[in-house]
């Protein structure tokens, strides 16, 4: 059984549909991306997962559970985290408050527990236990990225949503970024990815789907997503692969 499945999803806003047909899984332990340009359905799928759009149509299940009728705060109480475009922190908190305000969902924590789990987002992420006490508005952009998944981590997500990390960031910062979503997958955290830096996305997953206007058109390894001609002329920048990522 998949730990995320979902099954024939339409979405829309208002009269104007978002997904079509939408089916796609995740098994748990996975790295999964999202691929697809703007407008594609990407965030609007992740926001049908994390109960902030409802579907209008399909069934969305998690651990077997159907979800697509769940209020986002059951659905981060059921283990799924989901850390927006834009990152969305706290400006007027410190880094250590942002980091703690991830742990709500889970109810009352002892501040000896806080404190450590604190910790362990800080051996994850060094560069914020020198920020600790730094308001959020004061961060790059990429400390702000990390801060925002951090406190996703800090609700202990089976499956965390990433929509679009990398957006916005200089190269040298994607890097560490995305060598720090294998580390957390190593950890034992499922992720779905969205991402438009796809050479990037198929670098760290384990399989790929591709969104167009509100449609999976493709689905595959990242060797079949590379290899493929159509998905490598409008995703990938065009020429030969050079090599499978995985």
């Amino acid at each position: 059984m998949p730990l995320l499945e979902l099954t024939h999803i339409e979405s829309h806003y208002g009269h104007v549909q978002a997904l079509n047909d939408v089916s796609l899984h995740v098994e748990a332990g996975e790295i999964v991306t999202l691929l697809g340009a703007n407008g594609a359905g990407k965030s609007t799928t992740l926001r049908n997962i994390s109960g902030l759009v409802p579907a209008t149509r399909g069934q969305i299940r998690f651990n077997g559970e159907s979800i697509e009728r769940a209020s986002p705060e059951k659905i981060v109480r059921m283990g799924i985290a989901h850390v927006p475009e834009g990152r969305r922190i706290f400006p007027g908190l410190t880094v250590k408050e942002n980091i703690m305000i991830g742990s709500s969902p889970r109810g009352h924590i002892g501040r000896r527990a806080l404190e450590s789990e604190v910790e362990d987002m800080y051996a994850i992420f060094p560069d914020l236990k020198r920020l600790s006490n730094a308001l959020g508005w004061s961060l790059s952009g990429g400390q702000q990225q990390m801060l925002a998944v951090a406190r996703g981590l800090m609700s202990k997500p089976k499956l965390i949503l990433l929509d679009e990390p990398s957006l916005g960031l200089a190269p040298i910062i994607v890097q560490q970024l995305f060598a720090t979503i294998r580390m957390i997958r190593e950890r034992g955290t499922t992720v779905l990815l969205v991402e438009q830096n796809a050479n990037m996305a198929l670098s760290v997953a384990d399989r790929g789907y591709v969104l167009s206007t509100g449609r999976v058109i493709v689905t595959g390894t990242p060797a079949e997503l590379l290899n493929n001609e159509e998905v490598r002329a409008a995703y990938l920048g065009g020429g030969k692969a050079h090599a499978a990522a995985g």
